[in-house]
């Protein structure tokens, strides 16, 4: 994994996304998932394009409740794009490249 996706837990959330000066591509995943792991490789892509104008997160559901509740997530992996500490947008599902790139675009 490449270094610019950071590790959030419910701890730190708040700071890491919440207080984020930049909007933040969460993504809620699990390693049992399979299409979370599908879309990893497409998640360091992105971190990479986009430094500068997001930062991408990972949260992992089983370890990390309270944020997964709070945000009502209820399937994985699901990518939410945070701005100014709220969610902007949510996808759920695996995705490919043009439409995780269409999704972050249309919603910066």
């Amino acid at each position: 994994m490449t270094d610019r996706i950071l590790q959030v837990t419910d701890d730190t959330f708040e700071e890491e996304v919440l207080n984020s000066p930049e909007p933040v591509l969460v993504d809620y995943w699990a390693n049992w998932c399979a299409p979370c792991k599908m879309i990893a490789p497409l998640l360091e892509e992105i971190a990479e394009e986009y430094a500068g104008k997001i930062k991408v997160a990972k949260l992992d559901i089983d370890q990390n409740r309270a944020v997964t509740e709070r945000f009502k997530v209820r399937g994985i992996p699901t990518l939410m794009l945070f701005k100014g500490g709220e969610p902007e947008a949510t996808k759920v599902g695996a995705v490919s490249k043009s439409q995780l790139t269409v999704f972050i675009d249309s919603n910066l």
